[in-house]
């Protein structure tokens, strides 16, 4: 690997440019997901050449890109290669070993940086960033415990029965509901840990909560912030089902207060790139309820991907703006929108067997924009697409989305 950049002068990387010894402007990518898959198209949209990092030989990233190098996130050979092909990295996932991020930035600019992704692996650390920027963000978190030892779980079960009914998660490596567990008594704490395998977890109270909603959020390498409008969201079984993308999906006083927080979030750490940061809002007696942040995730996001439909500037195109150091202009949303999850339970009959969705009548709704991410097994709860209904009007866009959940027997069809 060269010397390392200088980034408080980063030269921006142009598309169609080359390197001093002549190669093309080449973008690098660690992780082959569907978000890699979206970034790499946006970015070969430019002009740019791409390299993905992923050990999968048939990632849907990997698949499409220019180049595919099939190796672990830290094999020291295969981030040689990385860093000699690329002019600028980032991630598709928040899992990437922290420290793999550190190495290569010593030789390219990298977006986000390790500290920050290291701040959304954990969710103690990251909720201890949130605590800290909550006098400029004006928002905090759910009420929790940290439980690393025996110790810790005894002072909350004797200390602080306020935090139950609570939810038990696991501090490193859940998502999607994965890693939690409703708990409400002090027995049940303790087998849940238990259960958890008694790795550090954090404890937070369960709240009442009306809604939830998410801001993307994209930081330049110069502080420069642009972001979309908030969108609300409807999970299922911990997993989201549904993106409502339009004016008056929120109280606008409640979307200008998330906006706000997002960015104070991200200013907060100099962040750079696509920030996701997700929120709660809970009843407290008044009419729009209060803002709660949940978590952050530094890349682009399942509740963003309507932008590749609904506006002129899609969460991908901003993430590559960002890494490599190009012009970042506030996203405009031209349509009403609202994005369905196709989980992989889409493609199995009721007795589990496989079946093929009705895509000619799906595909023959009027503003219906489908995403299949390239994956060749549907396994259910496996995020194989999604699905985006755009429209002139929001109730339009509402009928077909009802028609469209219908048809493929898609959960959360009450709240669409």
């Amino acid at each position: 690997m060269s010397e390392a950049p200088d980034m408080t002068t980063m030269t921006p990387v142009f598309p169609g440019s080359t390197d001093a010894a002549g190669r093309p402007a080449t973008l690098g990518v660690l992780g082959g997901g569907q978000l890699g898959r979206m970034l790499v198209h946006a970015a070969q949209r430019l002009g740019y050449r791409t390299a993905v990092l992923e050990p999968d030989p048939q990632s849907p990233a990997g698949l499409v890109s220019h180049h595919h190098i099939q190796t672990n996130y830290d094999d020291p050979t295969g981030l040689v290669q990385l860093a000699d092909l690329c002019q600028a990295i980032t991630t598709e996932f928040e899992n990437v070993p922290a420290a793999v991020l550190h190495t290569l930035a010593q030789a390219r600019p990298v977006a986000p940086a390790a500290a920050a992704v290291a701040i959304a692996q954990d969710r103690i650390e990251e909720k201890a960033h949130f605590a800290a920027c909550a006098a400029v963000s004006g928002v905090t978190c759910a009420p929790y415990a940290v439980l690393e030892t025996q110790a810790q779980l005894q002072a909350v079960q004797n200390e602080r029965p306020d935090l139950l009914p609570g939810i038990l998660k696991t501090a490193r490596l859940g998502y999607d509901g994965k890693g939690q567990i409703r708990v409400k008594t002090a027995a049940e704490l303790t087998a849940a840990w238990a259960e958890l395998g008694g790795v550090a977890c954090v404890l937070e109270k369960m709240l009442p909560l009306t809604a939830e909603c998410s801001v993307l959020v994209a930081r330049g390498w110069d502080g420069q912030v642009v972001s979309f409008a908030p969108q609300r969201n409807v999970h299922v079984a911990g997993i989201l089902a549904v993106t409502h993308a339009y004016e008056g999906a929120l109280p606008p006083a409640l979307a200008d207060q998330a906006r706000a927080a997002a960015v104070a979030i991200a200013g907060h750490i100099g962040y750079v790139g696509v920030l996701c940061v997700e929120f709660f809002v809970v009843a407290d007696g008044s009419e729009q309820g209060q803002l709660i942040v949940n978590e952050m995730a530094p890349r682009p996001h399942n509740s963003g991907h309507y932008t590749l439909d609904a506006c002129d500037a899609s969460q991908f195109d901003l993430q590559v703006h960002t890494m490599a150091g190009l012009p970042l202009l506030p996203p405009r949303q031209h349509s009403p929108a609202i994005m369905l999850n196709l989980l992989g339970d889409v493609w199995l009959d009721t007795q589990g067997q496989p079946q093929e969705p009705d895509w000619t009548a799906v595909l023959a709704l009027p503003g219906a924009h489908l995403h299949l991410y390239g994956k060749q097994q549907a396994r259910a709860g496996r995020k194989m697409g999604h699905l985006t209904i755009t429209g002139s009007a929001v109730a339009g866009v509402r009928t077909v989305a009802r028609q469209a959940a219908a048809l493929l027997g898609l959960p959360g069809q009450d709240d669409i």
